[in-house]
Parts: structure tokens; sequence; C-alpha cells
């Protein structure tokens, strides 16, 4: 096999020890990275002739322009660093989870006094408990709905005291147990926190035993309400167990179920989890850059990447078929659940055997529904495509369209937004804020946006003149140029973004349109005549969800920095605090209201003993 000299220096300096190979195209961009207990013999044997690999491998040798490597101290550090790498840089020929979002958990402030219960795509170790990961915000949402119902657990920001005169209106419709005024204790408010936990763990029974016990001794002692109050909830309880299917004996170990259902490419796990006997819930994840890969190679990579994001992880996992790695991805997990073994087996027969091929007909249905929504959405996004192109009368239709909008509260906090759609879906990695510089007092939308405009194809223009140049950055969301560019706003606002494309030269390259909010009409350069687009065109219905993106994308961006200029102006006014106390007492409070808040003691640890005494002066 013909490779260049630069790949064969690197193969023969290789070092025969375990760690990383991180591979890369002309451009450097890493395009595979793997694991070997030997690095030289592993790397070298891509590019051996005889080697027989498969169409995807042979497309990756012919794209490997460098190769990288990490050397570690053992097998177990090698499959956690390739996790990691792999999380970090997405590179195209590995198996992925699908779009790698940061999923939802729901976490448990465990360490607070008064823990309350919220929804997190991050986990962090600080003393709270997590549960997850779920696939769908909105039924975390709607669990939590339903979990509150039963463990009315808090949700304002109070400090809890027990002190406090009167409860929220939450007390009185029974969703939180008002732990401000005294009417649960410390103690009692954190047994229904421990509760919730066991409840989402799928331990129940526990939780029934006791709830059963004290509402009878209520109903003994004559305290028929409180008696009351713990029937309703053990009936709530009740009605979600009884849906909780039964598949094992109660001392049966808790499991997760994996099975597998593959289309063109694309891969879909769907995972059951049985805790305690019974089946609590059901997830899917769907992988990418399967083609090509065995099975056994593509559920060990899931195995790997879920379980990095997973709260808890099981006694077993039950698979449809052997994983190559078994061993030291055992000794991986065993380390993150603490010591406790991890046992994978591959069930043939029986319950067991019954669950993974249920999983494997859920994978198989869940992957076909989805396939079907996609290719639904992609016709729709095609058809929409070609409608704005011949309404446009554009050469072709616009793959990549950028939308811009302006966002201000009488002049202040003025910030510009830039939103991409690449062929119909928005692209939000290429999204950029701007906030405006030029523009100071009177608000002047026309002014921001020949502002926005003339910095976005500046560094277009910066993009092109250094892309010569070895080593040199790309920013995709300016090194390229649109194929349509609308204008949230009417003949004002594009005659001043007419003017910018003039400047750079682009008015023949880059069609523009300005698009009023009320009646939606499309206004084109240099004519007073106005277009509507067809009501129930999915071409409307394209250019309606661009604007509402790019108008929510700016508004959101506008907010934070009028909250951000708020906060300053507030402190900014306090003698003895300049930019950098500032910045120290947000940074530890977090708002100014908790700065308010907060004793003079707990300023002086901030600032000086003068600042501290100004900051309660002054906020108080």
């Amino acid at each position: 096999m013909n490779i260049s000299e630069k790949l064969r220096g690197i193969l023969d300096t290789l070092p025969a020890k375990p760690g990383c190979y991180l591979m890369k195209n002309a451009d450097g961009t890493i395009i595979y990275v793997g694991k070997a207990i030997n690095l030289k013999n592993r790397a070298r044997s891509y590019f051996h002739a005889d080697a027989g690999h498969d169409a995807k491998t042979r497309r990756l040798v012919r794209d490997i322009a460098d190769i990288e490597w990490i050397v570690v101290g053992s097998e177990l550090e090698a499959l956690i660093l390739e996790m990691n790498l792999i999380k970090k840089h997405r590179p195209r020929y590995n198996i992925r989870l699908k779009d790698d979002k940061r999923y939802p958990y729901i976490k448990v402030h465990w360490a607070e006094p008064y823990p309350k219960v919220t929804v997190t795509r991050q986990m962090i170790e600080d003393g709270s408990r997590y549960f997850g990961p779920y696939t769908s915000a909105w039924a975390v949402y709607q669990t939590l709905d339903t979990l509150r119902k039963i463990f009315p657990y808090l949700t304002c920001d109070r400090e809890i005291t027990g002190q406090d005169k009167r409860a929220c209106l939450y007390y009185d419709i029974k969703l939180c147990i008002a732990p401000c005024i005294g009417a649960a204790s410390q103690a009692s408010y954190r047994q229904m926190i421990s509760d919730l936990m066991d409840f989402l763990s799928g331990h129940s029974e526990g939780i029934v035993a006791r709830l059963q016990a004290e509402m009878e001794k209520a109903a003994a002692e004559m305290r028929y309400e409180k008696a009351a109050a713990v029937r309703d909830q053990l009936k709530a309880i009740q009605s979600i167990i009884e849906r909780q299917k039964i598949v094992f004996a109660t001392d049966y170990k808790d499991s997760d179920v994996l099975a597998m259902a593959r289309s063109d490419g694309e891969a879909c796990v769907q995972v059951f989890f049985i805790r305690s006997g019974k089946l609590i819930g059901r997830e899917y994840f769907i992988l990418e850059g399967t083609e090509d890969s065995a099975d056994a190679q593509i559920m060990e990579q899931f195995v790997t990447q879920f379980y990095t994001e997973a709260a808890n992880i099981p006694q077993q996992v039950m698979l449809p078929q052997e994983i190559e790695e078994a061993k030291i991805i055992g000794e991986w997990l065993r380390s993150k659940r603490g010591g406790a073994k991890v046992e994978f087996i591959v069930p043939k027969e029986g319950q067991s055997g019954e669950l993974v091929k249920m999983a494997a007909e859920n994978a198989t249905d869940t992957l076909t529904a989805l396939r079907a929504q996609w290719q639904a959405d992609a016709h729709k996004q095609e058809q929409a495509l070609a409608e704005l192109q011949q309404a446009l009368r554009l050469k072709e239709p616009p793959n990549r369209i950028e939308c811009y909008d302006i966002s201000n509260t009488q002049g202040t906090a003025i910030v510009g937004a830039m939103v991409v759609f690449t062929q119909g879906v928005p692209d939000k990695k290429l999204y950029r804020k701007f906030n405006i510089e030029s523009v100071v007092g009177a608000p002047d939308d026309f002014a921001s946006m020949e502002e926005m405009l003339t910095r976005r194809f500046r560094r277009w223009q910066s993009a092109r003149e250094t892309a010569e140049q070895v080593g040199a950055k790309k920013d995709a969301s300016f090194s390229l140029l649109p194929d349509l560019v609308i204008i949230d706003g009417g003949k004002g606002q594009l005659g001043r973004a007419v003017e910018v494309l003039e400047k750079y030269e682009l008015t023949e390259k880059i069609p523009i349109v300005g698009l009023a909010k009320q009646q939606e009409e499309i206004f084109f350069p240099h004519k007073s005549d106005s277009m509507m687009l067809p009501r129930h065109s999915q071409a409307l219905y394209l250019v309606q969800r661009i604007r509402d993106e790019a108008h929510r994308y700016g508004i959101t961006a506008h907010r934070k920095k009028r909250q951000k200029l708020g906060m300053a102006s507030i402190l900014d006014s306090i003698p003895g605090i300049g930019p950098t106390r500032r910045k120290s007492l947000l940074k530890h409070f977090g708002s100014v209201d908790k700065i308010r808040a907060a004793s003079l003691e707990e300023l002086r640890s901030i600032v000086p003993e003068s600042a501290a005494q100004s900051v309660k002066a002054h906020l108080e």
C-alpha cells in the first residue's frame, strides 16, 4: 500500500505500549479514535495490503494524513481515554451516539438541608443524586409532575427556617409540605425526598410498608386529616406500581436489558430497566457511523458510551451477544459502582431470553417509526426548499439560509442575532450573536443591522484571505457564504443590508430578501412591490420557522445581556465597588438579591470591611 513519507515515519516511531491513537485527515480534523494494547502493531495493521478491511475502514485509510498518539499505563486507562476522546471530537468514522447531546437527568440536591428536585444536563460531583439519562426532556418533566403530586418537594427559593408566617400557594394546593412554616420538620422532609429517590430507583416496597404503618398510626391517634393525606399518597404510588410490568421475583438482581436493531448505517439500541423484578422504564438510543461494523462491535461501543453517561449502573447487564472486551469493560463498570461487581450475561432462554427478545422487537419498531418520521421530515424540507427556490427565482435550492434579527429595549443592550439553517433544519452550532457597539442612545435598527452584517462579511473576507495559511482555523459560521439571506424587517433594514453586500461585492453572489413582521410580506432589493408566499405552503412554514428562531435566539441573548447590565449598574453605583469587586461578588453570590440577603460577615469574606459596609448600606 502506498503511504506518504510522513505517515511511514510516524508508524516507525510509534511505541509498543498501550494507549490511544488519533487519526487525522489533510485538514487536521480527527476522523478516528482507537485504543490498543500495542500502539505500534495496531496502527500499522491499518496499512497492511492483505488485511481484508471492510469498505468503511478502506475509506478511513484513504483519508488518513497524520496520526497522533497518547500513551497510558493500562488497558483500562486506554478504554477510558478512548471514550472521552470520542465524546469530545465525535470522529466521523467512529460509532457514536447520534447528536451526542447532553441527555437530561433528574437531579436531587441531596447535599442541601432541604433538597430540591430539578432537571439538569450535566452531572457534577456536588453531593447530589442523579437519575437518568433520559432521551426526552418532555418525559422527564412529565415524570416530575407526577412525582411532585406524590412527594411534594420544594420549588421556591426561600431560606427555610420554619419561622415564616405564611406558606405559599403550593401548600394550599398540596404541592408542598411547607417546611418554611414548620408544617414539616427537616427530618420528615428529607425522609420524603429519600422515598422519592427510592421510588425513582424502582425500590418502592419499603416506602409502601412505611406509609401504610404511618397511615394506620395517624388513624389510631385520630389525626384523620393526616391519615387521609397518607392514604392519597399511597393510592398514587400504587397506581404507578400497578402499571410497572412484573417480570421476575422481587429478589432478582437489578438489571439493564439491551438489544439492537439496524438499518442503513444507523442502529437503535433499546434499554429496559429492571429493578426489584419490575420493568420500571425503557429508553432508546440511536447510534450512527455503524455501517460495515459487526453487531458485537456496535453493542460494545454503546455500552461504553451509555454507561459513561448513566447515573446508575445495575448489578447485571443482559446482552443479545457476547462483546469482545467484556472483562475490561466490567472492570471499568465495577470501579464506577464503587467496587461492586457488574455481570454481563447473554441469556438464550427463559424469562431473561424473552426479555432480550422483547427489547430487540421494541428496537426494531422504534427504528422503523423513527425512519418513517425522518423521511417524512426530509421530504417536507426538500419540498420547502424547492418551493422557496421557485418563489424567489433562485438558481438552486438554498442549502444554507442565514437570517438576521435585532433585539433591544429602548436602545439598550442591543444584540444582533444570526441563525443558520442547513438543508431546511437549524444548524445551531453555527448561530452567532453580535453585541452592537456603534449604536448608543436612541434605538437604530438600521444602523445595528448594518454593523452586524458588516462584521459578518468582514469575517468571511478575512477567512478567505487566510485560507492559504497552513494551520489557519476556519469558523464555519463565517467562512462560507449563504445561498440566501433573510432580513427580519422591511424595506429600510433590507436597504442597509444590500449596502453591506455591495461593499463586499456580493450582490451578485448572495440572494437577499426582507421579511416584514405583520403580513409576512417578502421584499426584494430595489423593488417596491412585495410578495407573499402561498398560505399553508411548506416554503412559508420554513420561512416562519427561520424567522421565529432568529427572534427567539436574539431575544434570549438580549435578556441575558440586559440582566447582566442591570446587575452591573446597581453594583456600580455603590461607592468602593469597582469592576473587580463587582465581578467577585456576582461570582460568589450569583445575583444582586442574594448579595442583598448576605450577612456582613459573608460580604467581608469577599470584599474589604469598608466595601462590605457600603454594599450593606446601599442595598438594604
